[in-house]
Order: C-alpha cells, then sequence, then structure tokens
C-alpha cells in the first residue's frame, strides 16, 4: 500500500503523549497516514524511552513499538517562547492528543481552550486517569490502577485467587482506541460544522466499558459475578481443559454445538441427560458435568482433540504461550508482525486491514528531539512567506 492511499495523509496531529495511551493514538493515525508531531520534553523526553528492554541508544524497544512513523520535537512547554511554537504547529493542526496528568495542560497554557483559542478546527483529544467529572478529576493513574478501582481485577483468575492483575495494558490500549474514535467522529463532523470538538477518554472509564455485563448485571440482579478461571461464568463448557499434553479451549457456545461436542468427545449419552442437554441445565450442573468432560480429556492430546472436534465445527483452540504464538502460521499469514525500516527488530503492526492489505510501518521511532530543526525551521519558512 503505498503512502498516497493512506487513508489520513495530509492530516496534521500534534501528540503532547507520555508512556502508553497517548502515544497508541498517536501510532495509529501514524500508521493510517498522519503527519504525527511528537512533543517531548527537554529532560529525556517521553518516560517511555526508558520503559523495558533497549532496542536502539536512546529508545526501549517498547518507545521504538508505539512512537513508530512520528517526528519528535523537543519544546520546553513551562517556557512563553516555546509555547509559542506550540501555538504556531497547532494553527494549521487538525488533532492534538494530550494525555499529561490531569490539569498541567490547562495550568500551563495548553489546554483544550487555549489551543483552540489559537485554531477553532482543532480536535482536541484529552485522555485522563479517571475522566473529567467527579472526586477523582485530578487523581493521576496508570494502567494497573484502573484496573484495580475498576473492578476488572476481581473478575481476573479464580475464585480463591488474590485481586489479580490482567498483564496486558489493556485500559491504555483501550483508552488509546476510544481517542482515535472519537477522534475520526469529529474529523466527519467538522466536514460539515467547520469546528473542532474536545474528545474526553479516560482508563478509567475503558475499565469500566470492559466489566460492563457483570456490572449491568450487578445492577439489575443484585449479585455479584463469580470469579471462574479460565472460564465462563454463564456458558458450559466454554473454557480452558488438560489434556494428556497441553491445555486446551472449548467454546461450545450453544446448545447445537454443545450436542456435537459430546458425541464427537464419546459421550453421546449426554445429548439425552436432562442435566446436560440444555444450556440452564448444564449450568446448573456445572460442578457435576466440568469434571467428567476434565477427564475425557485426559485421555489424548491436545493435537488429537483438536483434529476430532474441530471436525464437527465446534470452536477449539491449544492454549498457546507468547513463544508459541511467535511461530504459528496464522501470526505469519496475517502480516501482524512487521521489520521495522532501517532497525533490526520486528514490532506488531495494526490489527487491521485496508481493501486486504495491512498499512506498513512508514517509518522508525524517532530519536529525542530528532526533528525539532526540521519542523520549527519549517514554521519559520512559513512565516516569512507571510
Amino acid at each position: 500500500m503505498s503512502e498516497a492511499r493512506l487513508p489520513l495523509t495530509g492530516i496534521k496531529v500534534i501528540e503532547i503523549g507520555q508512556a502508553l495511551a497517548g502515544p497508541l493514538s498517536g501510532v495509529i493515525l501514524a500508521d493510517l497516514g498522519a503527519d504525527v508531531i511528537k512533543i517531548e520534553k527537554p529532560d529525556g523526553g517521553d518516560d517511555a524511552r526508558l520503559w523495558g528492554p533497549m532496542a536502539t541508544a536512546d529508545a526501549s524497544l517498547m518507545f521504538n513499538a508505539t512512537n513508530r512513523s512520528k517526528k519528535s520535537v523537543v519544546l520546553d512547554l513551562k517556557s512563553p517562547d516555546d509555547l509559542a511554537k506550540l501555538n504556531a504547529l497547532i494553527q494549521d493542526a487538525d488533532i492534538c492528543i494530550q494525555n499529561l496528568r490531569p490539569g498541567v495542560a490547562e495550568k500551563s497554557g495548553f489546554g483544550p481552550k487555549d489551543l483552540m483559542a489559537v485554531n477553532p478546527r482543532l480536535i482536541y483529544c484529552v485522555i485522563s486517569a479517571f475522566g473529567e467529572e467527579g472526586p477523582l478529576k485530578y487523581h493521576p493513574g496508570m494502567d494497573p490502577l484502573a484496573q484495580a478501582y475498576g473492578g476488572v481485577m476481581t473478575l481476573t483468575g479464580r475464585a480463591d485467587d488474590p485481586p489479580t492483575f490482567c498483564a496486558p495494558a489493556i485500559n491504555d490500549t483501550a483508552t488509546g482506541m476510544w481517542a482515535v474514535i472519537g477522534a475520526l467522529a469529529a474529523l466527519e463532523e467538522r466536514r460539515h460544522t467547520g469546528k473542532g470538538k474536545v474528545i474526553g477518554t479516560s482508563l478509567f472509564e475503558s475499565a469500566v466499558h470492559w466489566v460492563s455485563g457483570p456490572l449491568n448485571a450487578y445492577n439489575y440482579t443484585g449479585t455479584e459475578t463469580v470469579r471462574t478461571g479460565a472460564a465462563s461464568a454463564n456458558l458450559v463448557p466454554y473454557q480452558v481443559f488438560d489434556t494428556a499434553d497441553r491445555p486446551i479451549c472449548i467454546a461450545a457456545g450453544n446448545n447445537r454445538l454443545f450436542l456435537k461436542f459430546a458425541k464427537v468427545v464419546g459421550k453421546p449419552e449426554w445429548c439425552d441427560d436432562p442435566r446436560f442437554n440444555q444450556p440452564a441445565a448444564r449450568f446448573e450442573n456445572r460442578e457435576t458435568l466440568l469434571p467428567m468432560i476434565a477427564e475425557v480429556f485426559l485421555t489424548d492430546t491436545c493435537d488429537n482433540w483438536i483434529a476430532k472436534i474441530e471436525s464437527v465445527g465446534v470452536p477449539c483452540s491449544p492454549v498457546n504461550d507468547i513463544a508459541a504464538l511467535s511461530k504459528t502460521e496464522q501470526l505469519a499469514a496475517t502480516n501482524m508482525v512487521q521489520a521495522v525500516p532501517d532497525r533490526d527488530f520486528r514490532v506488531t503492526s495494526l490489527p487491521i486491514t485496508l481493501d486486504g492489505q495491512r498499512p506498513k510501518l512508514r517509518f522508525p521511532s524517532p530519536a529525542l528531539g530528532e526533528h525539532t530543526e526540521e519542523v520549527l525551521s519549517g514554521l519559520s519558512a512559513a512565516k516569512a512567506a507571510e
């Protein structure tokens, strides 16, 4: 896919972002063709440059993965001169992404009202920890805090486990995506109104969205969802089982699939057993049925079970660790992991395709301040031409 075909070519984005949620929003827009200028502080830039194993001289693998295809401009936004340079960059920008500690941007003069006064067509995305209202409005936050406060930790793991952290940064990732969705919706609206808009989202709101099912159920019934480990709280069998060699995941999500499943694992009598032959009955009798299924699975290997179960159309999968995932034919076929241009490592790319083509990584993440002179000299040239 050539860059000219990328859908956001010509869109200018200013990212005043740190760590993960803000930069994730920026990298999505960059991979889709936007010109993303990342504003970094003079003393070390984005903190994520030093998070985890270093992939380049001044940046971690994480930073390289989430800041590819961007330009880095160093500005001290506490300085009036550098704030004026930011305002100049904003004059023809389409989107601004900001995920600094709540209140910092407003106090320093680059909050939504400030920058939209400079450019009324600007779409300003505010990414915060707990949202724009409420007693925690000004609290800082990171992904595990959102998982804790938002209830995610109490739904992850087995019933007798302590509160359990979901390893992927699910709230940072989701919040970055929600910000992009809001920005793109505002871009479309701007075509009709000519006006920008403030988009707000937060890690807390993303966490609440993840637990919307249990929260809705509690608000309706007054009963809390019980943790069930690697099993569905409602569907049976819809979980992980051990086999003779490694775990398997089964998702018999409706009655037709369960009846096929019962027959293919050699238990056709379950199809006529009133304890098991309807979803509600299986739910009520799960403590009886699940040990019976577990015993059956131990009699053969994961691969053999998958061959049998897939042959009748029941969804199932091996439980891959990250090493196994990295070697799968499916991952290779989707081209989800791509080589970073001019680097000797690969990173995951966007989980979307456009006309069957996955957007390619355009160029590597920038060194701190790599594009400061280029971008700011462009402002000077533009001013001189006026």
